[in-house]
């Protein structure tokens, strides 16, 4: 056998021709504290399993980055997988279906009716450790597109068998467990060995299976219940089973059959209702006078003020939206990251002090002269906007920590409705690959600052953990702690936002760092059919991002 030369970390190293990076990862695990998950081969990520390539430059990919982390929990899918079709049979197994994330547990849920229990899991729990245990190799075959359809069909598997009908790539990749065979969305793991950290949890009508946060990827933290967030990406898939789509495959047949114009109306109209119910309560509770609206990036959050806005109004209530960036500290006095950069996320960049005494002159009938922040000076400016309460205003605030009772702490507790909100996508690939909802906001994002800020992808791509890292310490924590939930997620959005959001990432060029997530982000939206975006209603929350809105968004 021949010899090929690789460098590795800004070394070049010799191994015999037909080595692979499983092979290669063994002389280098010892100096990664975290276990390597894949490798970076000239900037593409590539499997274990893979033979090193001569002349490549390589650099590993442990579980504490995205792409391990993402490859990690894909294989403790497949592993789970693998084991309840060892334990209950096929027929049964391939009923249960992967439906969303909350915090570190992935919801799985039967199909059918079948009460999950505790000795249930810890069964499943001990084979899932054996199969650990016996280091079983996972492989990858590439079937030809029809192949790989009759496939799913005689395996029960139709849910994948309709996602691949409208597949224009010629081939599919099926991943093989101990003859288990499944399709996933990204990359595996070599063999069942390295998914040696989960846990079990009954939850609801399924079950959780808890899984390690990417930062501390072998320590399994306990599964926080969030009751407020289970509900409503519940209620999204139950939207989903009325409007007879819970997967992209079922939603590309409702666009074939031209089916859209009233998946549309109807979605829209859930989401109104809910609205409705919202401002019902607000004004049943009597007393209100601030309602607190917050969630992560791109959520919606201005679109859903109008509209909630509208419906108290037609409750015979006279709202008046506050932006809490309009106190913002001036940008002197703003605080400053580790980094050296202005940190507009944490609270102390609001003057939270001049925010409780304005709305407590409010609160008690006095005229209150309200401050208009300006970015470009970067100072607070008071322009005559005053304003004063009478028995039927109300006060719309939306901002980053609305739900933070140290931003409101000398509000009464009585005076206060806090409303959280984001796009909690409840669509599936197909029923053992979620769509995350980080990634429909991702896409959200894109397409909004491209239109509105001329922002490039690879710009918006490069922000986005540091906006992530802002979510986790602002909003996430208090998700929990509100009076209603609200979600912004379409389930006809992906359709929309594909045609504005491709050409987008088409411009991220290999020599970007953000290349590979805008190849994954490419890859993923592939999955689905376009629609046109004239046909959406004016005051769409999906409007705020793809432009044409009734509302100042």
């Amino acid at each position: 056998m021949g010899e090929i030369i690789i460098e590795i970390d800004g070394e070049k190293k010799k191994y015999e021709s037909g080595t692979t990076y499983e092979q290669i990862i063994q002389e280098y695990q010892g100096k990664y504290e975290n276990q390597i998950a894949l490798v970076s081969e000239n900037g593409k990520l590539r499997e274990l399993y893979r033979k090193a390539k001569d002349g490549s430059n390589v650099k590993f990919v442990t579980f504490s980055q995205s792409g391990g982390h993402k490859t990690y929990e894909r294989s403790a899918i497949l592993l789970t997988m693998k084991a309840l079709d060892d334990v209950l049979g096929h027929d049964k197994s391939k009923q249960f279906k992967v439906e969303f994330a909350i915090g570190n547990g992935l919801f799985i849920r039967p199909l059918f009716d079948m009460e999950i229990d505790d000795a249930f899991l810890e069964k499943l729990k001990a084979h899932m450790k054996e199969l650990v245990d016996e280091a079983l190799p996972v492989t990858k075959t590439s079937y030809p597109t029809t192949e790989a359809r009759t496939l799913f069909e005689e395996n029960g598997m139709t849910d994948k068998s309709r996602l691949f009908k409208f597949r224009r790539g010629s081939s599919v990749n099926i991943y093989d467990l101990d003859g288990y065979k499944d399709y996933f969305y990204g990359y595996m793991l070599p063999n069942s060995s390295y998914v040696k950290y989960f846990e079990l949890e009954k939850y609801e009508n399924g079950f959780m299976l808890i899984l390690p946060a990417a930062g501390t990827p072998t320590i399994v933290d306990p599964f926080e219940p969030r009751k407020n967030l289970f509900g409503a990406l519940d209620t999204a898939t139950e939207w989903g089973q009325k409007l007879h789509i819970s997967t992209v495959g079922d939603l590309n047949e409702k666009i074939c059959t031209g089916a859209m114009d009233s998946v549309i109306l109807v979605q829209e109209a859930l989401q109104e209702r809910r609205i409705a119910e919202i401002a019902s309560d607000i004004v049943k509770r009597g007393g209100v006078k601030f309602v607190m609206i917050a969630g992560p990036s791109s959520s919606g959050k201005t679109t859903f003020s109008h509209r909630l806005s509208v419906q108290l109004s037609s409750f015979g209530l006279t709202p008046h939206p506050i932006g809490v960036d309009d106190y913002f500290k001036n940008r002197k006095d703003t605080p400053k990251d580790a980094d050296g950069n202005y940190n507009f996320e944490c609270l102390e960049a609001i003057d939270v002090e001049l925010f409780n005494k304005d709305m407590l002159k409010l609160l008690n009938g006095e005229a209150v002269e309200l401050p208009t922040f300006n970015f470009v000076t970067g100072e607070r400016e008071y322009k005559g906007n005053v304003k004063q309460l009478g028995p039927d205003d109300i006060l719309v605030i939306e901002g980053i920590h609305g739900l933070n009772d140290k931003m409101s702490y000398a509000l009464p507790v009585s005076s206060k409705y806090k409303i959280y909100i984001s796009a909690l996508t409840s669509l599936n690939i197909d029923e053992h690959n979620r769509i995350p909802t980080t990634d429909n906001r991702l896409l959200r994002r894109m397409v909004r600052d491209a239109r509105t800020r001329g922002a490039s992808a690879q710009r918006t791509i490069g922000m986005w953990p540091s906006v992530r890292r802002g979510e986790e310490e602002n909003i996430f924590p208090f998700q929990e702690n509100v009076d209603a939930t609200f979600n912004s997620a379409s389930i006809f959005e992906m359709a929309a936002l594909k045609p504005f959001a491709e050409p987008l990432l088409y411009s991220v060029t290999p020599d970007m760092p953000e290349y590979q997530e805008a190849k994954r982000l490419l890859k993923f939206l592939d999955y689905f059919l376009s629609i046109s975006s004239e046909k959406l209603p004016f005051n769409s929350i999906v409007r705020e991002f793809v432009g044409g809105s009734c509302f100042k968004v």
